[in-house]
């Protein structure tokens, strides 16, 4: 598959070398912030989550659009304000239900104690208290933030290279008072213009953010996407959805921000989940727009994974 929005084998290389310094006595740069709670259930205040939960696969071709490399190799969000490429930031109570996952990918609260995120940022479906999700606050360190670790994992046994890449993680505990992003149940929303958001990069090999951001791209058919060449050749129009400015690029998705939504407004102004960030060739690039999970298509499937869960 082609490069999915996660981060570099160099950025484990430099987690570690900061790490040896550290050993040696030697200046390393600033950490960032309070390491994840190791206790389960809810725990609240200023922590980013940066430990590695599940495995990503290795990233091939071009600058990666998951977010998976930059936590598994400790590199903390940015705090400079800037991110999902060419975006802007949410203000907050924008979006409550974007939720930041420890390996480094985004989400979104599908109910009360279940998060709904991309088949690749998890290794497997099971029993799983290795990630912890922030949600509740744009700002990472905000002592609005709430971290809650994870029980569960279902992994979508339909994901390969040409689809099926969605997962569910369930929640120790139910989170109140955050709001949940209903998902499409049919095509009917695949058009248009949508908003995507997360804490990723503001460029190729970037580093993640503190801030949330969002930004608007507008949907690319399937015609289009596909005519793009290289690895947009394999695109499965059954499963995924294509958004971004084809001719200019400019706006995008990066590292960091796969397994977070891609969504738009409903016939009555609400907002309804109609993607979840995948891949794609680099960040912003003009003819390689982001691919999404196209959710209608995976919308039952998804709902009696959470029955089981």
């Amino acid at each position: 598959m082609p490069d999915k929005r996660s981060i570099s084998l160099l950025t484990h290389v430099a987690a570690a070398v900061t790490a040896l310094a550290a050993a040696a006595g030697l200046a390393t740069p600033a950490a960032a912030g309070p390491a994840t709670p190791a206790a389960t259930g809810t725990t609240t205040g200023p922590t980013i989550p940066t430990t590695a939960g599940g495995t990503t696969p290795a990233a091939t071709g071009s600058a990666t659009r998951t977010t998976a490399d930059l936590a598994a190799a400790g590199q903390p969000p940015s705090a400079d304000g800037t991110r999902i490429v060419g975006g802007s930031r949410a203000s907050q109570g924008e979006f409550l239900w974007m939720v930041r996952l420890s390996m480094g990918c985004g989400g979104a609260l599908y109910t009360d104690q279940l998060v709904l995120t991309a088949a690749h940022c998890v290794s497997r479906t099971g029993d799983d208290t290795s990630i912890t999700a922030t949600l509740g606050a744009a700002d990472l360190q905000s002592p609005d933030a709430r971290v809650v670790r994870s029980s569960a994992v279902f992994r979508s046994p339909t994901y390969d290279t040409t689809g099926g890449d969605w997962a569910l993680i369930k929640l120790a505990t139910p989170v109140s008072g955050i709001p949940t992003l209903p998902v499409a149940t049919s095509g009917d929303y695949d058009e248009g213009t949508f908003t995507v958001a997360g804490w990723g990069a503001a460029s190729e090999s970037g580093a993640q953010q503190r801030y949330l951001r969002k930004a608007e791209v507008p949907f690319v058919s399937d015609a289009t996407c596909r005519s793009q060449g290289g690895d947009y050749d394999s695109l499965n129009p059954d499963a995924e959805i294509c958004a971004g400015d084809v001719t200019t690029g400019g706006v995008d998705t990066c590292q960091g921000d796969s397994g977070g939504p891609m969504f738009r407004r409903d016939t009555t102004g609400e907002w309804v989940q109609v993607g979840i960030t995948s891949w794609g060739t680099g960040c912003a690039r003009a003819h390689a727009p982001g691919v999404y999970t196209e959710v209608s298509s995976f919308a039952p499937d998804i709902a009696a994974a959470a029955k089981n869960l």
